[in-house]
């Protein structure tokens, strides 16, 4: 009776170890593709497919990514970067840097806006073109791969942009090519002495302070 008790015991503790064991190689596994960016969150976002915790701002410096790394932007910011630009089913919009795609989607599903994202991440791009996808606005908007300073978007009517302050000032100049009128948009990054039309700080429900630039291509 005693060597059954003492039998059972020990399958009771071998089980245990092998039980803590999985859990250890679950949180390791876990915890590497977090790491590694492997896990992205997608939702929902007012209408749109995407979440409102994640946001719009990718790595897109044309070289290792490291100016502009993927940011999140709260769904509220991408109302007001809209709103300020005044967008309207007439408009093409290119989004530099566009992460999961929502300010594109967003626009496309609230005025019919036609958009295009561009964005340096694979991920990303896959990412957003199925949040279009799952959104139904498939054939308004799409999300493309590449280096924003080797794509063309010059028949762009507004472009939005949450890049980095090195970056803003790179691409000014490609901006002041664009035909008279462009509507440009950055969130929380400004044009050195190119000054805006006009402003807006917006606070987020987190109590953070944000600013919309907002210029016109003379």
């Amino acid at each position: 009776m005693l060597l059954l008790k003492l039998n059972r015991k020990a399958v009771v503790m071998s089980r245990s170890r092998s039980v803590y064991f999985i859990v250890l190689v679950a949180v390791a596994i876990l915890s590497g593709c977090m790491n590694t960016g492997i896990l992205r969150s997608s939702g929902t976002a007012g209408n749109s497919t995407v979440n409102s915790n994640q946001g719009n701002r990718s790595s897109t410096d044309g070289t290792d990514g490291t100016d502009a790394p993927y940011l999140p932007t709260h769904q509220s910011i991408v109302d007001e970067m809209l709103a300020i630009a005044d967008v309207t089913g007439d408009d093409v919009l290119y989004d530099l840097g566009s992460g999961d795609g929502r300010i594109p989607i967003t626009a496309a599903l609230r005025y019919g806006t036609r958009g295009v994202g561009i964005d340096i991440d694979s991920v990303l791009v896959s990412e957003a073109n199925q949040n279009a996808r799952n959104a139904k606005i498939g054939d308004k908007v799409r999300f493309v791969e590449g280096d924003i300073f080797e794509q063309d978007f010059s028949d762009a009517t507004v472009v939005m942009l949450y890049l980095s302050p090195e970056l803003n000032l790179k691409l000014r100049p490609q901006l002041l090519k664009m035909k008279p009128g462009t509507r440009i948009v950055s969130h929380n990054h400004d044009m050195g002495d190119w000054r805006p039309e006009k402003s807006k700080s917006v606070k987020t429900p987190s109590g953070v302070d944000h600013t919309i630039y907002f210029w016109r291509v003379p």
